[in-house]
């Protein structure tokens, strides 16, 4: 049991007992790109104490919502992920606290912007489940170098599932301006710097689930 909670019978309450300390949401996020490792996540966490970490890992694995995996050699390494229930139950509260602050993000202007920041207004906040009616296909971003991976089944995002059908490599910059730039010659101009690679069918409903 954590040692702090609301004491309250109240879905919201509730919830926040899980999602409401310091730090958990952030972890959640890093774990929607696909399996991490411990030393991943501190370094795109700076700021966590290790310790820290350690116990939030712990809590939502306790939870049901992350699931930790010891893999074989010779890789043999441990890697975090998002569990299924992790990706049906968290993953719209990212989505609207993502769309709740991205006005209030600084101005990137020509940059630079995150790939994680590319990843979350360019992939994850133009995810259309009406267009994915139908769609079983695992996609891979890479973005400046980071890669994301994940799937679309079932008119939701779900974990990877094998390697990737659909890659899509772009520049964070290029990703946030198609989103957010108040110029449609502008977004048109972002769109045409994305690359995408695999198969044309799939190519075709990757961009439009992603409205790209």
């Amino acid at each position: 049991m954590r040692s702090r909670n609301y004491n309250q019978n109240c879905p919201i309450a509730r919830g926040l007992d899980v999602l409401g300390e310091r730090w958990t949401l952030l972890i959640l996020r890093e774990l929607v790109g696909g399996p991490r490792r411990y030393g991943d996540l501190r370094a795109e966490l700076p700021g966590i104490a290790t310790n820290l970490l350690a116990e939030r890992l712990k809590e939502l694995q306790d939870d049901g919502l992350v699931e930790r995996t010891d893999l074989p050699a010779p890789i043999a390494r441990t890697v975090y992920t998002l569990s299924d229930v992790g990706w049906r139950r968290v993953l719209p509260i990212l989505q609207t606290v993502a769309w709740f602050g991205l006005d209030r993000l600084d101005p990137i202007g020509d940059g630079p912007a995150s790939p994680l920041n590319g990843f979350l207004a360019g992939i994850l906040l133009g995810f259309d489940p009406g267009q994915a009616a139908g769609l079983e296909v695992t996609v891979r971003a890479e973005i400046d170098g980071r890669r994301f991976d994940f799937a679309v089944t079932h008119c939701h995002l779900a974990g990877a599932r094998g390697e990737p059908a659909v890659t899509i490599t772009a520049r964070a910059i290029d990703l946030v301006t198609a989103r957010l730039a108040t110029s449609e010659a502008r977004r048109k101009a972002a769109l045409r710097r994305v690359g995408f690679d695999g198969h044309q069918r799939d190519i075709d409903a990757a961009r439009a689930v992603f409205s790209l």
